[in-house]
């Protein structure tokens, strides 16, 4: 399983990434994770964000692409990196967010 992480600033932006990746290619986004950067008070946008998806690696690769533009078109792109095969040690920190547990619902109906 490929990982592929793409930086940007704001929330918004982040939502819009990860909707783009989503759309592109056959992958799943994973977490969203915010970051505030220690000079947060001197630059645009304060917000650093992370969307993290997972699928394999020619489909990670297509999604970043896509996503990668959509942040570039705003200005508001700050680095991203395909990992081809993550070790269950990155899997479980790839999933971590600081976002809380309600990021990512699970979306399907309970069954009573």
């Amino acid at each position: 399983m490929a990982l592929g992480m793409i930086e940007v600033y704001g929330f918004t932006t982040a939502i819009v990434v990860a909707d783009k990746v989503a759309k592109s290619a056959d992958v799943k986004v994973v977490a969203i994770d915010k970051n505030k950067p220690a000079n947060a008070d001197k630059v645009e946008v304060p917000l650093v964000m992370v969307v993290k998806f997972e699928g394999g690696a020619s489909e990670v690769a297509a999604a970043m692409d896509a996503g990668v533009a959509e942040a570039e078109k705003r200005n508001l792109f700050i680095t991203s990196k395909l990992i081809s095969r993550q070790s269950e040690e990155i899997e479980w920190f790839a999933n971590l967010s600081a976002l809380g547990k309600d990021k990512l619902r699970n979306t399907e109906k309970e069954e009573n």
